[in-house]
């Protein structure tokens, strides 16, 4: 029971998180920025907001976005997080289903429970590297953006990349760990080894000892 409550909970944080990388791979609101302070731009109507795909300035409740299509000349961290983010949307899928497939309430025809657990670490560990993806691209894109534009407050995209990366780890670390540990414990009871006052031990507990066996011939 404990091992089927840790893998829904690692599923649905999992699959959450998952989310979350993607909604912030897809916009544009990382950063929001300004040149002369955050209040002075909001009363004059002049916010700016950077992403990994475009600059967008926000004024009068519109959007005016210049896309960087200048790939050669992008600095390195809007490029890594690019990449970053692109593989850990994608990763984020297959492990997904992995872990899907791997749920008590669904059976593979005769699959033996060992399949279904190793296949649950290995989507737990698939989970573990998209949000690695994802820490990595969140951290150092808006350290590369202070450094690059000065002044900035952190927008929408940002903090959901943020859940979204905490929620996968969280996920991952229970699938891969947890259920593990939990397998392998059940795994060392259903083996446990009986040893009879004599020194003789047996797999079957009230087995019969050698010595028994011979004083009934005599």
């Amino acid at each position: 029971m404990a091992n089927t409550c840790l893998q829904l909970t690692g599923f649905v944080l999992g699959f959450l998180g998952w989310l979350g990388i993607v909604i912030a791979t897809a916009t544009n609101d990382w950063v929001i920025n300004c040149k002369y302070g955050l209040n002075t731009c909001k009363k004059m109507d002049e916010l700016g907001a950077k992403g990994p795909w475009a600059d967008c300035l926000i004024s009068s409740g519109t959007n005016h976005c210049v896309f960087l299509t200048q790939l050669l000349d992008l600095p390195a961290y809007i490029q890594t997080t690019r990449a970053l983010m692109i593989m850990g949307s994608f990763l984020g899928l297959p492990a997904v289903g992995v872990i899907l497939m791997s749920l008590p309430c669904i059976n593979l025809g005769n699959e033996p429970q060992r399949s279904k657990t190793q296949r649950t670490v290995i989507g737990g560990i698939i989970l573990l590297i998209v949000g690695a993806c994802g820490l990595v691209s969140t951290v150092w894109f808006p350290i590369g953006a202070y450094q690059e534009q000065g002044m900035m407050a952190f927008g929408f995209s940002l903090y959901a990349g943020w859940i979204g990366t905490i929620f996968v780890l969280l996920g991952g670390c229970m699938l891969t760990c947890c259920v593990s540990e939990s397998h392998s414990r059940a795994y060392q009871d259903n083996n446990r080894f009986y040893y009879s006052k004599n020194g003789t031990n047996s797999s079957v507990p009230g087995a019969p000892s050698a010595n028994h066996a011979k004083s009934a011939h005599v």
